[in-house]
């Protein structure tokens, strides 16, 4: 028993910051911020929440699978930045959506989220434990941003993606999933709600991130993660189709693709829309791909995700809408 993606969703603000915007609050200027990151706009909350946009981007996945709430056996919510602890994002979305029979719960994994999120929902799968699983990225990284840094706020920006993951027969292909913790101090953000954060420098209260360690961390772990999850599936990288990896950067996704040996038109990129949005990046090119008709049945493709902890996976998935 495995799962297979039946319907995506996503959800982004109507607010737009471009970089236009970005270089009226700090030292910087479109051409810089392209030329580095690729990005060009990106998405910004207004009224919208972390839990509201997570419940819109999951009712329009179970709207395109054609699943009702009330069937949905269990709710995953990928996030670093929920406006709430208690209950669960997964929990709010619950009520939002109506899926009253389903069991709800978070998960923290930055920029890997997605994946690792994607990755629970196959165990629970094949356990035979739930048939369909709503899977959900969701973040308002706008509000962690350190407006004044131009490392991170150039960067960043608010979405949310969904997956519809149904239990089915087929083939079970294992992941490649790692963490190194002693590295973690690449990416950080300490939480708003410990003691003594308001007494704390404002640099020091929110995301910091080592451009150069991250990037240095992601173009060497993440092909090695696609070529051992090529391996020990069996499979050359001839037999896939597309390659779709969370959207931190431009250089990063050229370099993964040099590296690999691949051409960079297997590698779909919406980060010049929207930038990094966490674990709501790689949902929310799924959904993308999926309503334009770029993925077909039949096409075999390789998430990849890397981010803060560190932490970084990949999983391959036969694509079946």
């Amino acid at each position: 028993m495995t799962g297979m993606i039946c319907g995506t969703g996503s959800y982004v603000p109507d607010n737009i910051l471009d970089n236009h915007d970005i270089a009226k609050l700090v030292e910087t200027s479109d051409e810089w911020i392209r030329e580095r990151t690729g990005v060009v706009k990106r998405h910004i909350i207004g009224n919208e929440t972390t839990v509201s946009m997570a419940a819109e981007a999951g009712k329009r996945a179970l709207e395109d699978a054609k699943v009702d709430a009330k069937d949905v056996d269990m709710i995953l919510v990928s996030t670093i930045s929920s406006d709430v602890i208690l209950p669960c994002a997964a929990c709010k979305v619950q009520k939002i959506l109506g899926a009253e029979r389903a069991v709800c719960f978070d998960l923290n994994a930055a920029c890997s989220g997605f994946i690792f999120a994607y990755n629970t929902a196959l165990a629970y799968l094949a356990s035979g434990m739930c048939r369909t699983i709503l899977v959900i990225g969701s973040e308002s990284l706008s509000n962690l941003i350190n407006w004044k840094d131009r490392g991170t706020c150039i960067l960043f920006g608010d979405g949310a993606g969904a997956a519809v993951v149904k239990a089915c027969e087929g083939k079970n292909y294992q992941i490649a999933a790692h963490s190194d913790g002693a590295k973690g101090e690449a990416l950080t953000c300490p939480g708003g709600h410990v003691k003594g954060w308001q007494q704390m420098p404002e640099e020091d209260r929110y995301m910091k991130m080592d451009g150069r360690g991250v990037f240095q961390f992601a173009v060497k772990r993440v092909p090695e993660a696609i070529r051992e999850v090529l391996e020990i599936n069996r499979l050359k990288i001839a037999d896939i189709d597309y390659f779709i990896l969370h959207q931190a950067n431009r250089r990063i996704v050229e370099a993964v693709a040099k590296r690999l040996g691949v051409e960079i038109e297997k590698f779909p990129m919406n980060l010049q829309e929207y930038g990094n949005t966490s674990s709501a990046s790689i949902p929310i090119l799924l959904d993308e791909l999926r309503r334009s008709r770029v993925l077909q049945p039949g096409h075999r493709i390789v998430l990849a995700g890397f981010g803060a902890g560190l932490s970084w996976g990949a999983d391959i998935i036969d694509w079946k809408i």
